[in-house]
């Protein structure tokens, strides 16, 4: 009898610890296979603070940067605007990803029917951004084109902290602002004076040092045709005129009417009987640059280091 009585007591203690064993896995592994208390991070940027969970899953991504850095990593995403997206990136405008509108124009309620963990979003979205926190979490990031590299650098060590690619991005950014350093070398021994210009539908605005395509002359090392070009988002809007007389050795073109689906047009606009008076003309040094890195994209991976080589290329 005893024997029986002690039988069932061990019994009993063994289905109790097995319970409670049970009931502590539950709780630190639960259905979803998240962990019970994710690890957060809290990010500051120009809107104020928002804190994500590391790691995020249903990741919205409306600057194009950060979709090729997270394209270059192997980190998935959710949502992309597909309205407009680079040529590099069309993968992501396959039915695998849910389609967010377009970078001006977002469809709110396509990105609150993902119920996104984190929304990345950039200049052109900047005054929606209200909106956007109000469905997710959203990280806003920005070039501050007066100090490329720096502000390149700091988002691509955001990345890298959000999604524990740290080592993976310092490698990257390294290999980087070394073959920028090289261009830089090579570009300044030639004492070559370059002129950037945009075309849009037969609108020409330039653009100089410290302003959007200013990577060209700051970090890249070509000389300025024109060190007194008004720093703005849109350039300066120039003639003909002015073209031939600024005289640059090369001139850099972008085409954004390209850019946003349009038909190429900058080729006429710029070949024309003034521009053709220009060093850059005569030495065959008029370089078309791609408008997906330049215009759509930039501040990423991929398109930092595109950016580099095309400049490279034109040397």
């Amino acid at each position: 009898m005893k024997k029986w009585s002690f039988l069932l007591v061990m019994v009993s203690m063994m289905l109790f610890l097995a319970a409670c064993g049970s009931q502590e896995e539950s709780k630190a592994e639960p259905a979803d296979g998240k962990t019970a208390a994710s690890e957060k991070i809290t990010i500051e940027h120009k809107y104020g603070k928002v804190e994500i969970d590391k790691n995020p899953e249903k990741v919205v991504v409306f600057d194009f940067g950060i979709l090729d850095t997270l394209d270059e990593l192997g980190i998935e995403v959710t949502g992309v605007p597909q309205a407009t997206i680079p040529s590099y990136l069309e993968k992501y405008a396959g039915e695998k990803y849910t389609n967010v509108g377009s970078l001006k124009e977002p469809d709110f309620e396509a990105i609150h029917a993902m119920q996104p963990d984190v929304i990345f979003i950039s200049t052109r979205q900047a005054e929606l951004y209200g909106q956007f926190a109000e469905i997710a979490p959203t990280v806003y990031v920005e070039l501050d084109y007066s100090k490329y590299m720096e502000s390149f650098e700091k988002n691509m060590n955001l990345v890298g902290d959000i999604f524990d690619k740290k080592e993976e991005v310092a490698s990257s950014v390294k290999e980087i602002k070394a073959s920028a350093d090289e261009l830089n070398k090579k570009a300044s021994e030639l004492d070559q004076k370059g002129l950037i210009v945009l075309a849009n539908e037969g609108k020409v605005s330039a653009y100089g040092p410290s302003s959007r395509f200013g990577v060209i002359h700051d970090v890249f090392g070509f000389g300025a045709a024109d060190e007194k070009i008004e720093v703005s988002t849109h350039g300066q809007s120039i003639t003909m005129e002015y073209i031939m007389e600024t005289n640059p050795d090369v001139l850099f073109v972008i085409d954004r009417n390209t850019a946003v689906g349009g038909e190429a047009g900058a080729e006429k606009v710029i070949e024309n009987e003034l521009v053709k008076k220009t060093t850059a003309f005569k030495e065959d040094k008029i370089i078309y640059l791609d408008p997906d890195a330049w215009y759509l994209s930039g501040g990423g991976l991929q398109s930092v280091k595109l950016m580099t080589e095309e400049i490279e290329a034109s040397l």
